[in-house]
């Protein structure tokens, strides 16, 4: 009897180098009853022939991998058209990856060193369609903005106060439902209001909505 999409697991592939890592990784989730490890990799290459083959709702992706590495992966992943998210593993903390994981369209952003807490939240919030980014991530990314970039204020704002408001909440990385509370209205009109912003800024990807939150000063440190 086949699963129905409610019940369905969430399909995973792993990509990393180091064989032992992936080892501990799958043991990790496989722990998870709604979570089902399908397929390894060991690089870039490997990762997109076997996302293209599998078709999985999440993976995990190395970003420093030879032959291969995982940014150059995720966006040839992108480039397919694949509906596969993609969080992002890495020992690296400063905030050049951080653009680079956002550019590249990836769904999350964990340090190999807190994966064991992080990248099961990471996973269940890339496969609702959400952003995963701890706070100290958010904080660099905005200091690399203020300090790397003017804001632009000649360059009008198209928004309306209420998608700026729907902007900045999915910036800070609340979901439909949250989003719908704090905003009293429902759900589906949070997605409706999404999309006019994206349509109206020409972004393709949430993680660009978050880039432009910070550029627009939408998010500050601290919040």
């Amino acid at each position: 009897m086949s699963q129905t999409k409610a019940d369905a697991k969430v399909q995973i592939l792993l990509v990393d180098d180091h064989q032992v890592l992936r080892s501990g990784l799958r043991a990790l989730l496989n722990l998870e009853p709604d979570f089902d490890v399908v397929g390894e990799a060991s690089n870039g290459i490997e990762a997109v022939k076997l996302a293209e083959t599998l078709r999985p709702d999440i993976i995990v992706m190395d970003v420093s991998m030879p032959e291969m590495d995982g940014l150059k992966a995720a966006e040839e992943i992108h480039n397919l058209g694949l509906k596969s998210r993609i969080v992002m593993l890495t020992v690296h903390a400063d905030e050049e990856y951080l653009f680079q994981t956002l550019k590249a369209g990836a769904s999350g952003y964990v340090h190999k060193s807190s994966a064991d807490r992080e990248l099961i939240e990471a996973i269940r919030t890339a496969n609702r369609g959400d952003v995963f980014l701890y706070p100290s991530a958010i904080k660099k990314l905005l200091g690399e903005y203020l300090r790397g970039e003017s804001r632009d204020t000649d360059d009008k704002d198209p928004l309306t106060n209420r998608e700026r408001e729907v902007l900045k909440a999915t910036a800070e990385g609340f979901t439909n439902n949250e989003i719908a509370e704090q905003l009293v209205i429902s759900p589906k009109t949070v997605d409706t209001y999404r999309q006019r912003i994206m349509e109206k800024l020409n972004l393709h990807h949430r993680s660009e909505l978050i880039q432009y939150a910070l550029k627009r000063g939408y998010l500050v440190p601290g919040e």
